[in-house]
């Protein structure tokens, strides 16, 4: 193990035993098996208990679903960042998901505003080495029109800040980033197919597995996030969207059932985005 390597299992070791979520509600669920990435580094790190879902992946499982209505749910970036750092936490995993669905759709044009965003929200995170890196890559890759590099550095960039904030005793926030990422996806991916239904398609967003996962993680959650308002909210709806996707033997996703699916991400999207002032 480098000496990198033991820096990190030191300091996800310190979590584990110092983390106020911890034992809370027992241990943290695992990660859907397909939306692990880098397993191995990952475990070598030891934050393998600690990680979040990668927003990579998410996106990986949706390119069936190609092209994605990105235009129709674009985000006009906040004036003003949050002052909260679960708020900023969620709305960086938002920005990553951005990423994805602007190089999915083509718009490499966007790419230079993103970098600028992504910089802002690494910075007020603690981790703006690491992501300042990772936005010059992009620019540069977005004016070579460098797809498989642009994604690969959205994923870095999620994994990097995800180290700085396991180092930083802020494991919890890894997880709200993931899961700005996920609904962001989830958002975008069941409009695409409550408009353009099929049941192969309606099974690619029928995820019980990463609805009781999300669920599990805000309950999971330090109580001064986990108790909010908007995070018990979206408790509840990720609870519900478990119940929505599960399909029995024999049962088939109808166009009905994505609609409502949509209708709750909406909802998720709204209770992400309420602010609490003060960190």
């Amino acid at each position: 193990m480098t000496l990198a390597h033991q820096f990190f299992a030191v300091a996800a070791g310190a979590v584990i035993l110092g983390s106020p979520a911890s034992g809370q509600e027992g241990e943290k669920p695992e990660i859907p098996a397909d939306l692990v990435e880098d397993a191995h580094v990952r475990e070598e790190l030891a934050i393998n208990e600690f990680t979040a879902p990668s927003i990579a992946k998410i996106f990986e499982s949706l390119e069936a679903l190609a092209p994605l209505p990105i235009l129709k749910f674009q985000r006009d970036p906040a004036a003003k960042m949050p002052l909260n750092r679960a708020d900023l936490a969620v709305e960086l995993g938002f920005l990553i998901a951005d990423g994805f669905l602007v190089v999915q759709a083509g718009e490499l044009g966007k790419v230079e505003d993103l970098a600028a965003d992504l910089t802002r929200y690494g910075k007020a995170l603690g981790a703006g080495e690491r992501v300042n890196r990772h936005a010059a890559s992009l620019l540069e890759s977005a004016r070579k029109q460098d797809v498989p590099t642009l994604k690969m550095e959205l994923a870095n960039t999620q994994k990097d800040v995800e180290l700085e904030l396991v180092a930083l005793r802020d494991a919890d926030l890894a997880h709200l980033i993931s899961m700005g990422g996920w609904i962001r996806a989830l958002q975008v991916s069941s409009d695409a197919v409550a408009n353009q239904f099929s049941e192969p398609r309606a099974k690619e967003i029928m995820r019980e597995d990463i609805a009781d996962y999300y669920s599990a993680i805000v309950g999971g959650l330090e109580p001064r996030i986990s108790e909010r308002p908007n995070f018990l909210a979206m408790r509840d709806i990720f609870a519900g969207l478990r119940t929505e996707m599960t399909m029995e033997d024999g049962q088939a996703p109808t166009k009905e059932r994505v609609e409502e699916i949509h209708k709750q991400a909406a909802k998720l999207v709204e209770l992400a985005h309420q602010r609490q002032e003060g960190p």
